[in-house]
């Protein structure tokens, strides 16, 4: 039977779409309560949440890939993967649509071998951290994720800590679409923010995008299972003979160019939005 809150879901999909709405979460969520400076360790210094993130990311990456085994996260291939060693040799932000609450999952998944550190870091919305009761919360805060925050001095840490881990050489996953659409598979434009912070940091991009194939399975709503192909793009690196909004602007600009590039060749239609 098909989920009537999926459909709702899609069909807010569409209509913010047609409104040009890109960057509005489809979801119903409640308000995010402000996370504040104390309740964060970004660099996870203390050693109870050095325990919290070993226990997490054990119990998070065993229960991906038993979806895996059952075929219900289903990954079908990397393109080009031969590109991911030299790309994750030293600090990088990593870019990928946002469609799913598993992409991040697909994203570790098909890098992970070739990542210096062990651990993939993703930047979260504030709500996310701070909302999310039972399992899900507890991955949320200690799956190496790096919350936003409405809190100005929360940020401030936020932003040194982001310094920190790309200095030392990690990389950092972050949506630039910046809310989830459910199985949306058009790359939807761009925020500023990831491309800022690598412009400040001169660290480059690397464009992910992640194309989707209807399965024959349906899924517990009754949709198709969707079968995922990982299309890893070159590196994008700052042009610092620019200015810093000059700059962010040329590598989102430039990074948005591949995604709809990669979209048309993938899926063999133009990149349209709504009723264009």
């Amino acid at each position: 039977m098909i989920s009537k809150e999926k459909q709702e879901l899609l069909n807010r999909i569409k209509e913010y779409e047609e409104k040009g709405m890109f960057d509005i979460d489809v979801n119903d969520d409640p308000v995010a309560p402000t996370l504040l400076p104390e309740q964060t360790d970004y660099l996870c210094k203390k050693i109870s949440n050095k325990i919290k993130r070993k226990i997490a990311n054990f119990i998070a990456d065993n229960y991906f890939k038993n979806l895996i085994k059952k075929d219900i996260l289903i990954i079908d291939k990397i393109e080009n993967e031969e590109l991911l060693k030299e790309a994750l040799k030293n600090g990088t932000i990593i870019t990928c649509n946002h469609f799913s609450p598993f992409d991040n999952y697909i994203v570790f998944h098909c890098i992970r071998k070739y990542l210096p550190k062990k651990y993939l870091y993703k930047i979260i919305r504030e709500g996310n951290y701070t909302n999310f009761p039972g399992l899900y919360g507890f991955f949320f805060k200690h799956c190496n994720t790096l919350p936003l925050s409405s809190n100005i001095h929360t940020m401030k840490l936020f932003l040194s800590a982001i310094k920190k881990l790309l200095k030392d050489g990690e990389s950092i996953l972050i949506y630039p679409e910046q809310a989830l659409w459910w199985n949306y598979r058009k790359p939807r434009p761009f925020k500023i923010g990831a491309f800022k912070l690598a412009f400040k940091n001169n660290v480059p991009i690397l464009p992910l995008f992640i194309s989707m194939e209807d399965d024959k399975k349906l899924d517990d709503d009754g949709y198709p299972l969707q079968r995922h192909t990982l299309h890893v793009m070159p590196l994008i690196y700052p042009d610092k003979s620019l200015n810093e909004k000059e700059g962010s602007e040329k590598l989102l600009n430039d990074t948005y160019n591949k995604y709809k590039e990669k979209y048309e060749e993938v899926y063999k239609e133009k990149l349209i939005y709504g009723k264009e």
